[in-house]
């Protein structure tokens, strides 16, 4: 009988992973969606176990948690018996927001940064060239240096001279300072639509990504809503939402304030948002408005944005919105700044992250 028969594909079952393994994957995702706390994720896979059977009779809840105390991944010994994260969970979810974000990029052997520039930096290449005031010892080709001294001068009454000096070209290694700006306001989470948590997973797969590939960049990572204050990479899966109105302004203040401070010549920000800014601080007091632009609150938003670009500080614009007028005040913000804008689903909105990143890496900022 010529041709083919088709059926429906049943895909092998995965008796790689151990049941603990399973169950992890899962646990792991449920702990990001209510922010770190191990009691409601766990109660969450309790149910999802009922449904859908995750355990067998061998393996329970119970082992399951039993398993996580034994491998470190949540303690029990505070005060009053609540299960809390250990850092080896805390790690576990940035290296899982890596993998499920950017899994996929190939690795290459082209160096950590580009740039359009060579000189004294830290990649040696094959070249060769004279010596130039400021070179250090360790850019000199020793091998080079004799040979041109014992064909300048000869053998027998051997000296060097700068002129008979060959240095090591090298290129640079560009190094970047970044903050990451997250809009925490209570707009993330109405309605219906969570927006939080991918924003959390592309600032852990960010700074697992930079902490690992390029340890001498700076990733600094903060939140703004009402005010604005810098949280460190392992408070991440603990971030949420709060009863907080838009102030972009508090935020972009604090990210020039930090990128300040940082010696690299490179700088950008990132901010990731779902809205329009809707609040600024005078004095001790909050000016706040929800109802469409407010004037004054967009007249201080746009003259950061114009602050930043005299001091050559990109800001990419990371809009969780589709809405005409929203996208109206973004492309107003990103021409006074001249960076750049994205109007992003969730799904990818850790693709365009990276992108955007790499191609910050190779130009001058």
């Amino acid at each position: 009988m010529l041709g083919h028969r088709f059926s429906k594909y049943l895909p092998p079952a995965d008796e790689a992973k151990s049941d603990f393994e399973r169950l992890l994957k899962i646990f792991m995702q449920l702990v990001l969606l209510t922010s770190g706390n191990v009691q409601e994720a766990l109660e969450w896979l309790t149910e999802v176990d009922k449904q859908y059977k995750l355990t067998t009779p061998e393996y329970g809840i119970g082992d399951f948690i039993e398993d996580l105390k034994k491998n470190g991944y949540i303690t029990d010994d505070g005060g009053n018996g609540d299960f809390k994260l250990k850092a080896k969970s805390e790690q576990s979810l940035r290296q899982s927001a890596l993998e499920e974000i950017f899994g996929k990029l190939k690795k290459t052997k082209s160096g950590e940064h580009k740039t359009h520039h060579s000189g004294r930096g830290d990649e040696a290449t094959t070249d060769r060239r004279e010596y130039e005031f400021g070179d250090t010892l360790e850019q000199i080709s020793v091998t080079d240096s004799l040979r041109n001294a014992q064909i300048n001068h000869g053998l027998d009454d051997f000296f060097m001279t700068e002129n008979d000096l060959e240095v090591i070209e090298s290129e640079y290694k560009t190094q970047t300072s970044t903050v990451l700006m997250i809009d925490i306001s209570h707009s993330m989470i109405l309605y219906g639509e969570d927006r939080i948590t991918p924003a959390k997973k592309v600032a852990m797969a960010l700074s697992e990504l930079i902490t690992k590939k390029y340890p001498k960049d700076t990733l600094d990572i903060l939140v703004f809503g009402d005010d604005a204050w810098q949280i460190e990479i392992k408070d991440l899966p603990y971030l949420q939402v709060g009863p907080f109105h838009t102030n972009t302004v508090a935020g972009l203040e604090l990210a020039m304030d930090i990128l300040r401070r940082r010696k690299n010549s490179n700088k950008q920000i990132f901010m990731i948002t779902d809205g329009k800014p809707t609040c600024i601080k005078q004095g001790i007091k909050y000016y706040k408005n929800s109802f469409g632009l407010d004037q004054r609150i967009l007249n201080k938003t746009l003259s950061l944005a114009s602050q930043l670009r005299k001091l050559k500080i990109p800001v990419t614009t990371f809009m969780i919105a589709t809405d005409p007028y929203l996208k109206a005040f973004v492309r107003e913000f990103t021409k006074a700044n001249n960076g750049n804008a994205y109007y992003s689903g969730l799904q990818g909105l850790g693709n365009l992250v990276f992108e955007d990143f790499r191609k910050n890496r190779t130009k001058n900022l």
